[in-house]
């Protein structure tokens, strides 16, 4: 149970819009949330962000002095703020344009004009990663539980490896590519593989391809998390064995339903 609620949030938005911050700042009042300060640029929310570190940066896609994808690399950069819950708000649909925020764990992407719903659903996630709750699970001991997380990118990996340490998995072995990781189940047995689905060397659908076939291991659940949206190639994952795929960004709450699923057998 999470003490920590939505009126206790503090947020740094970020919105060169006087129209667009409007609309944004009355939805956010509405969803119990006043502790708000609002700039235009980056370099402006850079110094706030230095003073005063928020909860959670909401920006705009577009600044007049960077992208919101140049602000995040230069929040992760910076001392203590690396953890630092960031959302998009924007118009931009291209993929190309959108897949390097997925990639570095925000915790959600709403389209303009956004939906109210969303937009709590995407409070709630920032909740659940300042305040997250353990799991127990009946069939392991969850300070036990043994997982190797892979991925070729290091954000992600401390996104992912921070979500199961707040989950209280603690037991996290790291690979950067398939190549990796195949070298650390021949070394152990783990109980858990999460692998990201695009990497260099071997990506995922190889490895788990891997792991079912050549390693005749067809027991150990294997998750993936990806921003993959071409179906044929979801679908390609799923027949190589997978036993969950998990969109990004992801929700904490949704690893952990996952998690219930594939090691508790729990619907």
């Amino acid at each position: 149970m999470q003490s920590f609620n939505a009126s206790e949030l503090s947020i740094l938005l970020v919105e060169p819009s006087a129209v667009q911050l409007k609309i944004i700042l009355r939805e956010l009042h509405q969803a119990g949330i006043t502790k708000i300060d609002s700039v235009q640029s980056g370099g402006d929310a850079i110094a706030l962000l230095q003073k005063y570190p928020p909860d959670l940066v909401i920006s705009a896609m577009y600044l007049p002095d960077m992208t919101a994808i140049e602000l995040l690399s230069d929040i992760r950069g910076l001392d203590r703020l690396d953890n630092t819950c960031f959302m998009l708000i924007s118009s931009e649909s291209k993929t190309e344009a959108l897949e390097p925020l997925r990639q570095s764990g925000v915790v959600a992407i709403l389209p303009k004009p956004f939906d109210r719903e969303n937009l709590r659903r995407a409070i709630r996630t920032t909740l659940d990663y300042i305040d997250p709750a353990e799991i127990t699970l009946q069939n392991y001991d969850i300070d036990q539980l043994e997982v190797l997380l892979v991925d070729d990118s290091i954000v992600s990996r401390n996104q992912l490896s921070r979500v199961l340490s707040n989950m209280g998995i603690t037991r996290i072995q790291l690979a950067e590519n398939g190549a990796e990781a195949i070298e650390k189940l021949r070394q152990q047995s783990f109980d858990l593989v999460v692998t990201d689905l695009n990497m260099p060397k071997m990506d995922g659908q190889a490895l788990v391809e891997h792991i079912r076939t050549q390693m005749r291991n067809t027991f150990v659940p294997i998750l993936v998390v990806t921003s993959e949206q071409n179906q044929v190639r979801l679908g390609q994952i799923e027949q190589a064995g997978v036993s969950a795929i998990l969109d990004k960004p992801f929700e904490p709450t949704a690893i952990r339903d996952i998690l219930y699923r594939v090691l508790d057998g729990q619907d």
